[in-house]
């Protein structure tokens, strides 16, 4: 049997992250994430992979802007339930990573996505918004929302992290 040639490719380019990890753990997370939302710093390879980006930037608040494509969906012909949990992740993993100080890591430990209603290409751009729920010294929690233009929700997300402070936070880099 013949296969035949696939209609629909895609070429995924991104820059060396060494000098976002550099930056990672001399700067505020503040600090590093006004660079990545500002084209000072690339962007993590995955935000170049799954095609989302930083909007807003402000202590306990990170938006981020994604459009759906076609690469992502699943078999049903939605986008994938991992890709919206993955926008919706670093929503909220971003929005706990600015309020922290330098060399302050942090780590998701619990995970939590509803689904709404389904994503597709018609769906239109979609915005992912963070939002710091708690953060103390060691926990912090988090929600996010996914919304369309109009502020129509199609999925919400909760987490812990765990904050990774002096040694811990430098065996986590290694």
């Amino acid at each position: 049997m013949e296969s035949a040639a696939p209609d629909r490719y895609r070429v995924v380019t991104w820059q060396d992250p060494a000098a976002l990890h550099r930056a990672a753990h001399e700067l505020t997370g503040l600090e590093l994430l006004h660079r990545i939302a500002g084209h000072q710093l690339p962007p993590p390879p995955v935000a170049d992979l799954l095609g989302f980006e930083p909007t807003f930037v402000s202590p306990g608040l990170v938006v981020f802007a994604y459009e759906p494509r076609e690469e992502h969906y699943n078999a049903l012909g939605t986008v994938h339930g991992g890709i919206v949990t993955t926008i919706l992740d670093t929503a909220m993993s971003c929005a706990v990573h600015s309020e922290l100080e330098s060399g302050v890591a942090y780590a998701t430990v619990e995970l939590k996505t509803s689904f709404v209603r389904p994503v597709t290409l018609a769906t239109g751009p979609l915005r992912a918004e963070g939002r710091v729920v708690h953060q103390g010294s060691r926990i912090a929690t988090a929600e996010a929302k996914l919304l369309d233009v109009a502020g129509t929700l199609y999925a919400t997300s909760s987490s812990t992290a765990m904050i990774l402070a002096g040694r811990r936070a430098k065996l986590l880099a290694a």
